[in-house]
């Protein structure tokens, strides 16, 4: 399928954009840009809003009315850029969707703070939700997207038996950047693009090899709870993630991939812009509502 019509107008708008790549690119003052863009957007009310400190680690806590599951959520951005206000009209928007509670964990981002700083931080947040009234023994997901999947799905890996279900849009999981889509996909995110964002990441170049930051490398994918994992068709990171559910399928795991046509990388946060973002939320959401389903009747 062609690009989608809002894919294209994406694309369009992005041209003038200064590569990650580019020497004059600043990470300080994109952070800063970003943080500015997502002030002027708005999510739903959700009953209650707030920072907590998970472990150590700062945390957004989003309790909507009714919650009976909690949702972990790891933000995009290249593990590099964006932060819980950039992405909070959208954990807003999908813990409003799902009725579960959210935390979405604000990790430590490289370059300051490399690998495994971030999977790190993800599990203290996740022993610190072992500990809260009310949430803990409740069926808990790991949930993100992009560089945030990849957390995401290194939280379950690390933690096995931990997750009720693992949640995944469009991950980031390959540093070799070895699939066929980084070379056939429309949406002009190039592979020196993606080895930027590896390279800040690792600490050493021995970490790209390490499976907690390059996850399809693990020997440990068969004991994932049930998967879902959800790619854009014209997206450069759409075969690793398919890569994936193949794996998972191979490993015996209750797997579940999508593909959305027409779609590029990062549509999921911008309901305003795709048409795709919210139904994909929906998605996620009423697949999580069936495993809560599937727990309260003992399958």
């Amino acid at each position: 399928m062609a690009l989608h019509p809002q894919a294209r107008a994406a694309i369009a708008n992005a041209a003038g954009e200064l590569a990650v790549t580019d020497p004059a690119f600043d990470i300080a003052a994109e952070r800063e840009r970003a943080r500015a863009a997502a002030a002027g957007q708005s999510g739903p009310e959700v009953a209650e809003v707030r920072d907590v400190d998970a472990g150590g680690v700062p945390a957004r806590l989003y309790l909507p009315d009714g919650y009976d599951a909690v949702v972990v959520h790891a933000h995009g951005g290249g593990f590099v850029l964006n932060d819980v206000e950039v992405h909070d009209a959208a954990v807003r928007r999908f813990a409003d969707i799902s009725a579960m509670a959210v935390l979405s964990v604000d990790y430590r981002r490289p370059p300051e703070h490399p690998f495994p700083a971030a999977p790190d931080d993800l599990s203290a947040a996740v022993a610190w939700l072992d500990e809260q009234p009310g949430l803990a023994g409740l069926p808990t997901f790991a949930h993100g997207d992009s560089a945030g999947g990849n957390l995401a799905l290194v939280a379950a890996l690390r933690h096995p038996g931990r997750f009720a279900g693992v949640a995944l849009v469009y991950p980031f999981l390959d540093p070799t950047a070895s699939f066929d889509s980084y070379r056939s996909a429309a949406d002009g995110f190039e592979p020196a693009e993606a080895a930027w964002y590896w390279q800040q990441y690792a600490a050493t170049p021995a970490d790209l090899e390490h499976p907690d930051l390059a996850p399809l490398r693990s020997d440990a994918l068969g004991t994932l709870p049930p998967t879902l994992v959800t790619t854009a068709e014209h997206d450069p990171l759409r075969d690793e993630g398919e890569h994936l559910v193949l794996r998972l399928a191979e490993a015996g795991v209750e797997v579940v991939g999508t593909r959305y046509l027409g779609q590029v990388h990062g549509y999921w946060r911008h309901a305003d812009v795709f048409d795709a973002a919210e139904p994909t939320m929906w998605q996620v959401a009423g697949w999580m509502r069936m495993q809560v389903g599937r727990i309260s009747r003992g399958r």
